[in-house]
């Protein structure tokens, strides 16, 4: 199965520069293209079915991201990953995710609430396959910043889970009860339909730090 990274911010058609950065980008998170490995621009445009133009932007801005590293005379590689990295990753997350919670049950709007509520019903009925599991993790979270109405938080929230989400990546299968930690997104959610910013923010809170914490613990 193929992780089909969410889109962050709205659903305006993509140029194909978008397209291309996205469809590279779920190809690094998911480790399809390893960390360390040699970035062929001729063959982005072959398995993509794009030109150089698209391409190029979209690996100028995955390198901004440190998706990419860049050495001149030497080429492109993707950018290794380093579990000692989650660290400084959740201080980030801990402190941008339960504030994104917070804002998201004061701003959503309807068609947030009713892709909340599609979310919860997807949680009593969760399929026991880790890809997928991981999906609709990704979809929540998605949701919930999308529900800030605040695209400057919503680009530094996506870019900081797209980092953690390769490393979890490297321990997808070992992660035992990855099911539990998605119903986790309930209280979350729940809590953000009742608009209530405290408890949303506390429950988004504990649920960062837990699966963090977790994943350290594999790592």
């Amino acid at each position: 199965m193929t992780l089909a990274l969410v889109d962050s911010w709205p659903t305006a058609p993509q140029s194909l520069a978008e397209r291309a950065y996205r469809e590279i980008r779920t190809l690094i998170v998911t480790l399809d293209l390893a960390p360390g490995s040699v970035i062929s621009e001729t063959e982005l445009q072959e398995r993509l079915g794009m030109g150089r133009t698209p391409i190029r932007e979209a690996l100028r801005s995955l390198a901004d991201e440190r998706l990419i590293e860049v050495y001149p005379r030497r080429g492109m590689f993707v950018t290794g990953v380093d579990a000692r990295d989650l660290s400084a990753l959740s201080e980030v997350r801990e402190i941008l995710e339960p504030q994104a919670a917070r804002i998201a049950a004061q701003r959503h709007t309807d068609a947030d609430a009713e892709q909340m509520r599609e979310l919860l019903a997807a949680i009593d009925d969760l399929v026991p396959d880790q890809r997928a599991l991981i999906e609709l993790d990704q979809r929540i979270h998605q949701v919930v910043y999308r529900g800030t109405q605040n695209p400057f938080l919503i680009a530094a929230l996506d870019e900081h889970y797209m980092h953690a989400l390769r490393i979890w990546f490297m321990a997808l299968d070992r992660i035992t009860d990855l099911a539990q930690a998605i119903r986790e997104h309930r209280a979350i959610l729940e809590a953000i339909l009742l608009g209530d910013p405290e408890r949303s923010a506390q429950a988004m809170s504990r649920h960062v730090a837990g699966f963090e914490t977790q994943i350290q613990r594999i790592l």
